[in-house]
């Protein structure tokens, strides 16, 4: 009961994901036409090859219908995982194609679409329908129902043929996808580079241009106007009666040379001449 509840669980919680496969039932065929005739003449074949590749080609991970039924890690699959996968998908067939699907989905939170939920409840309705024909054909006897129920058998396998072919090819590209095999470009080898020689001419200037505002984005706000600039000072002082704070400094006296005036007095007491010098 346990189980069933888990997985139940598991079946809502993928109606959440929210990435989608790369190419839906209906345009699987044209994505790739030989796998998709492969895994229809050879099913089994093709649900072992993408089975393992699933796995990373790491067999140590196998676990029989990838551990979503109850009979998962109960079939000795660690001793001979290889053997386990064959008896699997010739035997379950179905199971097997299902168990891949569901491990992409929780890997890559991969959800199916409608028309691909559609498809697939078609064909089990048709079954269904083709069951239960069968059943009422052996119990009446009835020579048309019996007929009929041959005819809706022969189309319920096609149509599951023919569905679990697509599915498998749907499979196939989306772990090609993951593996880069298409959509990236190889990364180029750098070009080859040779030291400059003082005789050879300097390249053109190339001008960039100027990068384009991408569309819906607003626009860059707009730079404040320049500030206006500082006073000029002179050698790195303040002009003369430059104002530092409501005090004004006086200019200094003319020198000589470089030398004070005579009688200068920077503290208001003038200085003697020497002694010995005229004035």
């Amino acid at each position: 009961m346990a189980s069933s509840d888990a997985q139940m669980e598991k079946m809502k919680v993928r109606q959440n994901y929210r990435n989608h496969w790369h190419t839906d039932l209906l345009r699987a065929p044209q994505s790739d036409p030989l796998f998709c005739c492969f895994s229809l003449w050879c099913g089994p074949c093709a649900s072992y090859i993408l089975r393992k590749r699933a796995l990373y080609n790491d067999m140590s991970r196998y676990t029989c219908c990838g551990g979503y039924m109850p009979c998962s890690g109960r079939c000795g699959e660690s001793h001979c995982p290889e053997l386990c996968l064959c008896t699997e998908v010739f035997l379950c067939f179905a199971n097997s194609v299902a168990s891949t699907r569901f491990m992409l989905q929780d890997e890559f939170n991969l959800q199916t679409t409608k028309c691909d939920n559609c498809i697939i409840g078609f064909m089990f309705c048709l079954q269904q329908v083709a069951c239960i024909f069968s059943c009422i054909a052996c119990i009446t006897g009835n020579d048309e129902l019996q007929e009929a129920a041959r005819v809706l058998n022969c189309c319920s396998d096609m149509v599951y043929c023919t569905v679990c072919s697509c599915m498998q090819t749907q499979h196939k590209v989306e772990m090609n996808k993951r593996d880069g095999k298409f959509g990236a470009r190889p990364t180029a080898a750098p070009p080859v580079q040779h030291m400059s020689r003082l005789d050879q001419p300097l390249p053109p200037t190339i001008a960039y241009a100027p990068p384009q505002q991408p569309y819906g984005y607003p626009p860059p706000p707009q730079q404040p106007p320049a500030y206006p600039p500082p006073p000029q000072q002179h050698n790195g002082y303040p002009p003369a009666n430059y104002v530092l704070g409501g005090v004004g400094y006086p200019s200094a006296p003319q020198q000589h040379n470089g030398y004070p005036t005579t009688n200068y007095a920077p503290s208001g007491a003038g200085y003697p001449p020497p002694a010995g010098y005229p004035r």
